[in-house]
């Protein structure tokens, strides 16, 4: 592939840190070493490492992850509500740029913690906040991720039936990952054609390597599908310009 990728959305597994089982389950490694290798002549030349449920709030992988990837990388991690100032500016100096709820698996905040601590981290360090959650379930949490100041969606909302939830999120400026194929319940093409109608500057792409628990992992046959489902000069801005300007706050055309 000759078009560079911020890969937007990836997880490492590395044995020498902590995990936490959930709902029993315990990945298997997937160390730098092995991202890059499988990552191999997609060109992928940025991203962002995601903290996982079965990492709780451990951070040392994290960092570690981030120092060997080099300064393209940024971190999205989980932290707990009561999170001291000091340590969220420690965490951005080692690369971390994002928050990350996961709803699906079992959130690490309530809705009003989530509100009041995404808040926080933006005001303190200009992180946004990134929610794993499916689209369908969101209607209590609508409007507050809306008004949340910078805020992102996870694998296109994972559900078919959550899509015009997502379009009027979308709408009111939320971003999205076209990620994790192997996890959803929707037409990546008709969905990502829905996005780039409402806001072509929303849409991020992402490998969900080594997309832990879906149905089945990714295939660098998904990017050639989100290329399709593009039109050619809009190509640049999702694989590469709307994640690095998300990311590292520089659009960095290509």
């Amino acid at each position: 592939m000759t078009q560079p990728v911020f890969d937007a959305h990836l997880h490492i597994i590395d044995p020498a840190h902590p995990l936490v089982a959930n709902n029993g389950y315990l990945p298997d490694p997937f160390t730098v070493t092995d991202y890059q290798n499988r990552t191999t002549g997609l060109n992928i030349q940025g991203g962002a490492v995601v903290s996982g449920s079965f990492q709780a709030f451990d951070q040392g992988y994290l960092i570690d992850a981030l120092h060997a990837l080099g300064p393209t990388y940024v971190g999205v991690t989980q932290i707990p509500a009561d999170t001291s100032d000091a340590r969220i500016l420690a965490l951005h100096e080692a690369g971390v740029r994002a928050i990350r709820f996961n709803v699906v698996r079992g959130g690490s905040a309530s809705p009003d913690d989530l509100d009041r601590l995404a808040r926080r981290v933006h005001d303190l360090a200009g992180w946004h906040t990134e929610l794993y959650v499916d689209a369908r379930s969101l209607d209590g949490l609508e409007d507050r991720i809306a008004a949340l100041p910078a805020a992102s969606i996870d694998h296109l909302g994972m559900h078919e039936d959550g899509l015009p939830t997502l379009l009027r999120l979308v709408e009111r400026g939320v971003k999205v990952k076209a990620t994790g194929f192997g996890r959803i319940d929707l037409d990546p093409t008709a969905a990502i054609r829905a996005i780039m109608r409402v806001d072509p500057t929303a849409l991020m792409v992402g490998t969900d390597l080594p997309s832990t628990r879906a149905r089945h992992p990714f295939r660098n046959e998904d990017f050639e599908t989100i290329r399709q489902a593009l039109e050619p000069e809009q190509v640049a801005d999702v694989f590469w310009n709307n994640a690095a300007a998300f990311y590292l706050g520089d659009a960095q055309s290509t």
